[in-house]
């Protein structure tokens, strides 16, 4: 018998394995990768944009913006696609990476533009693909790759449907049986 924080004996449980492949089925007929795609460019992008104006507010480039640029977008992936499916960690890994490179490239722009005295569209109308890259070359930091790296994998970690504990309790049946 195991004794739980309040003080009570319960019989121990374990997970009904039937009950388990029967809920992460309905999961599956139920998952939504096209809303998880959705949900994840629409947090790439407040992520983004949150990270320019925390940099130009604090006048400094916050690597670590990263890690919740990989959070949100994975939370976002979550909730909007409710997927258990690998491709909901890849497009959340993928977003999270591709929020990361536009929130240092925004900032980088936010920090000319600053600088210019002109406003942020001046300087993102005159940014090409090259000018881009240019920028995001000349302005990379070898920690970067560090909080790249978090922001990757909080951002696939964190796309995943998880079992609330609710239904994990409904999943359960006395043990040995």
């Amino acid at each position: 018998m195991e004794k739980p924080e309040n003080g009570k004996t319960q019989p121990p449980v374990e997970i009904d394995q039937i009950r388990l492949q029967q809920h992460l089925q309905e999961v599956r007929d139920n998952q939504n990768l096209a809303m998880g795609v959705l949900g994840g460019i629409g947090a790439a992008a407040l992520g983004t944009w949150v990270w320019a104006m925390v940099s130009y507010y604090t006048d400094s480039q916050i690597g670590w913006m990263a890690i919740g640029v990989g959070f949100l977008v994975g939370y976002s992936v979550r909730q909007f696609g409710k997927g258990v499916d690998t491709s909901f960690g890849v497009i959340g890994a993928v977003f999270s990476l591709a929020g990361c490179l536009a929130g240092n490239l925004l900032t980088v722009c936010v920090f000319i533009a600053k600088e210019e005295g002109v406003e942020v569209t001046a300087v993102l109308s005159q940014l090409d693909f090259d000018t881009a890259i240019e920028m995001l070359v000349e302005t990379f930091n070898p920690m970067d790759i560090l909080f790249y790296g978090f922001a990757l994998y909080y951002g696939y970690k964190s796309s995943f449907y998880r079992i609330s504990e609710e239904k994990l309790k409904e999943l359960t049946r006395p043990a040995g049986r």
